[in-house]
């Protein structure tokens, strides 16, 4: 039998008790409150996604269509990848107040606080000292935000999602992925792969598509799974993430010896678990198990396998409230630049990296009560209705009731 600590599988014997987890990615802990989820509840409720035409002419992401910008998207048969046309990061942008780079703190100059506050010193109360430079210099900071951005239509066809796209076309999803994140890697620090899917979670459009987001700089999350990442590997020699996948898959193999399995889908080359440390009701987190760092370094059965994987992943999120799930979900991958070579960071190194991705849903119990973050979650710290393992064996039911969808016509 496998040896674990008594944490390991989850604190079954605590019952409905709180309790707190470790995250070891980011170095926060979860608030978990099993039974909670059956308080009463009398607030806002989602609507329910209703069915789509394969085209709609006032849609600004099917082909053929005008977009918001004016500009005709082409007929496109197949994955169509074009420029935000009001992207969030610009390249070249140097929009920090008072035109100052970089993140050192601005000057004063003359003997005056910078632009930042447009050459007058902040408002004071009648009475009160100026605020001397050195406080603005500590208090008041900005640095570039210089990238680009770009928009993934996954099918010409408006009524589809990744859920229920053929697996060939669904591969070929994939394989845009690593060739956007190859190009961009190229110059930029980060490149963020995302989707958000439903009203629930902002979709602007219910036509099946994602987003690209390529920055100069590392932002705040995925700096913190770089610190936490780096640190592992410096302490234990091995990967986080690479040790944390063979961990769940060894649980999962020992069966009720080792306690409730997190395990949802799972085959040669990938895993899928909800973590023991996740924050979102059925959050879920996609791992290749062997290393690797980037979306471009995946071999071909590795691919292939990524598609049905995901496939399998999505219509058991649509199977669980036996409706279309909102989630948004985003790839990690090794911080760049790089220079397009398979795995070949072009600044410091990034062995401790693995890659994987990030599954948020935020429905709790129904597919109209969704959780919401506010409150103790803003204020204090993320906090969960359910337990980990109790999310996961609703998946795996779930997963069970699932039947292959018709084809598309």
């Amino acid at each position: 039998m496998l040896a674990l600590p008594a944490a390991v599988g989850g604190p079954e014997e605590a019952g409905d008790g709180a309790h707190r987890r470790f995250d070891p990615l980011t170095g926060r802990w979860i608030l978990v409150s099993a039974g909670r989820v059956a308080r009463p509840w009398r607030g806002g409720e989602e609507k329910v996604a209703t069915d789509l035409p394969a085209y709609d002419p006032e849609c600004h992401l099917c082909p053929g269509n005008a977009r918001a910008s004016g500009i005709g998207n082409p007929d496109y048969d197949g994955v169509y990848v074009f420029e935000n046309d009001f992207p969030a990061l610009r390249p070249g942008s140097s929009d920090a107040p008072g035109g100052w780079l970089g993140e050192a703190a601005p000057s004063a100059v003359n003997g005056a606080l910078p632009n930042a506050v447009n050459g007058a010193l902040p408002h004071m109360a009648d009475g009160a000292a100026p605020m001397s430079d050195a406080r603005a210099s500590a208090l008041l900071r900005a640095a570039p935000g210089a990238g680009t951005c770009r928009v993934v239509c996954f099918d010409p066809r408006h009524d589809l999602t990744l859920a229920s796209l053929p697996l060939e076309r669904v591969r070929a999803v994939v394989d845009t992925w690593a060739e956007q994140e190859r190009d961009l890697a190229r110059t930029w620090t980060w490149v963020q792969i995302f989707e958000n899917r439903g009203a629930a979670m902002g979709a602007s459009s219910p036509h099946p598509h994602g987003q690209i987001w390529a920055s100069s700089f590392l932002p705040d999350l995925p700096a913190a799974e770089d610190r936490s990442q780096r640190a592992y590997l410096q302490a234990q020699g091995t990967s986080l993430l690479v040790d944390y996948a063979a961990l769940e898959s060894d649980l999962d193999a020992a069966g009720a010896a080792s306690g409730p399995s997190r395990v949802v889908v799972a085959d040669d080359h990938w895993v899928v678990v909800v973590p023991y440390w996740a924050l979102w009701p059925f959050e879920t987190l996609l791992l290749p198990r062997r290393p690797v760092r980037l979306l471009h370094d995946l071999t071909g059965p590795e691919r292939d396998s990524l598609a049905g994987v995901l496939r399998s992943l999505l219509r058991t999120y649509d199977a669980l409230f036996d409706s279309p799930f909102p989630y948004s979900m985003g790839w990690h991958a090794a911080p760049g630049p790089h220079d397009g070579s398979a795995g070949s960071p072009a600044g410091s190194s990034t062995e401790h990296w693995q890659l994987h991705a990030h599954f948020h849903p935020p429905l709790l119990r129904s597919p109209t009560v969704r959780k919401h973050v506010v409150g103790y979650d803003l204020f204090a710290g993320m906090q969960r209705d359910i337990t980990p393992e109790d999310a996961a064996a609703r998946l795996r039911a779930a997963r069970r009731r699932v039947t292959e969808p018709p084809a598309a016509v």
